[in-house]
């Protein structure tokens, strides 16, 4: 049961678009997704009055596989908040801003059942349906990435919102002054603010409009301010989103331009993170996850992300500096090669130094004695004592030329 229920979890929650399974549950929630909020909107037309019933009897199935849904997540809740107990993680995601999504999709169905006096009220919370979206929006990194650029240029767009609001409030008072008792509707400051926010984000009602020459330059000066401001948000999102994509290209592809490494590392079944979400996950010191690679997909990870079995975790880390008392070394065995065959405690090998790891067909194999090296391995050689030899040689140098 247990094997089960991890399964389960695995498929639901996680777009693995390796896990066939795991690929098509995603595919059949969009179109669920999709199918009823098309049945949503083609309720409201009277034209389809006649297809009343059917559209009814797709609404049902739906919320009913949304309702399975709902429950299978809220049982597999362990999984997805592993550091709480067990009814902590429940009522973590009964409380999560994905949860009230779920819930809101089909528990506003059920309550004309209960409580059949507010149906028509009922109703109305069916609008929740379209947060649904948002469900398929995290199954892509396109949504990690607006939100991540969202945050990231909070300041300037704050900065940007308060200048357009300070050119609304003043273009407000500005019009009112000169167009108050000329006839034109601009009858208090409220009706300055409604004048300027529709000459400013330029939908232009036309319901309200100067009609003195002081009041009709002042409109256009304003008409033309509000282009430039309404443009400076714009362009900070704009410039947020090539930033982060010439980012990202950069740590994918220009990575050995810069002071750092990058490793990649594949998780595998029973792996320590597995499961796991990445604030939840403690990584070495000046070790940084840049990229997952899953399957096809490139995903910027975020405190929220999920590593997943098969996922390859890419790792920058800083750039090593080279000290004078470490001396790595990698030996590439041949066909030929005296190692080739034996054992490791059979090798003829120093004893200042270690074989630390052996890559063998892109796997990393940590060693000991009864260890074989076989032909194509790339062997990591560490020699010991190389700082203390190297002193001793500088000091007697030192020695000789004193002498």
């Amino acid at each position: 049961m247990e094997k089960a229920k991890k399964r389960i979890f695995h498929v639901i929650s996680i777009g693995d678009r390796r896990d066939k399974i795991s690929r098509a549950f995603d595919i059949f929630i969009v179109v669920v997704i999709c199918l009823n909020l098309f049945v949503t909107f083609a309720d409201t037309f009277d034209e389809l009055a006649d297809y009343r019933k059917l559209f009814d009897a797709i609404e049902l199935v739906t919320i009913i596989i949304f309702t399975i849904e709902y429950i299978l997540r809220m049982w597999t809740a362990e999984y997805l908040y592993p550091e709480k107990s067990f009814w902590g993680a429940k009522l973590a995601f009964f409380i999560s801003f994905y949860g009230i999504i779920d819930l809101l999709t089909f528990f506003p169905y059920y309550l004309p059942i209960v409580l059949p006096g507010g149906i028509v009220a009922f109703r109305i919370l069916r609008v929740f349906r379209i947060f649904r979206l948002f469900k398929i929006n995290a199954q892509y990194d396109a949504f990690n990435v607006i939100t991540d650029v969202l945050y990231e240029k909070k300041s300037q767009l704050f900065s940007s919102i308060c200048l357009l609001l300070m050119l609304m409030v003043a273009s407000s008072l500005a019009m009112y002054s000169l167009e108050h008792g000329a006839g034109s509707g601009f009858d208090n400051a409220f009706s300055g603010i409604w004048w300027s926010t529709s000459a400013i984000l330029t939908v232009g009602y036309g319901d309200i409009y100067p009609y003195t020459t002081g009041g009709k330059i002042l409109a256009i000066i304003i008409a033309c301010l509000g282009v430039g401001m309404v443009a400076v948000p714009t362009g900070i999102i704009s410039a947020g989103f090539v930033e982060k994509y010439t980012k990202i290209k950069q740590l994918m592809t220009k990575g050995d331009e810069h002071d750092v490494r990058f490793i990649a590392s594949t998780v595998t079944s029973g792996h320590a993170w597995c499961g796991k979400q990445l604030r939840n996950i403690v990584l070495p010191p000046q070790l940084l996850l840049t990229v997952i690679l899953r399957g096809e997909e490139q995903v910027i990870p975020n405190g929220d992300t999920e590593i997943a079995e098969g996922d390859v975790l890419v790792l920058a880390g800083a750039h090593f500096t080279e000290r004078s008392d470490m001396n790595l070394r990698e030996v590439i065995i041949g066909a030929e090669h005296p190692w080739e065959g034996k054992a490791i405690r059979n090798i003829d090998i120093s004893r200042q130094e270690l074989i630390v790891s052996i890559e063998r067909n892109g796997r990393m194999i940590i060693p000991n004695g009864s260890t074989e090296i076989k032909k194509d391995d790339v062997v990591l050689v560490y020699r010991k004592g190389f700082a203390s030899q190297a002193v001793a040689k500088s000091d007697k140098k030192g020695k000789k030329r004193r002498k």
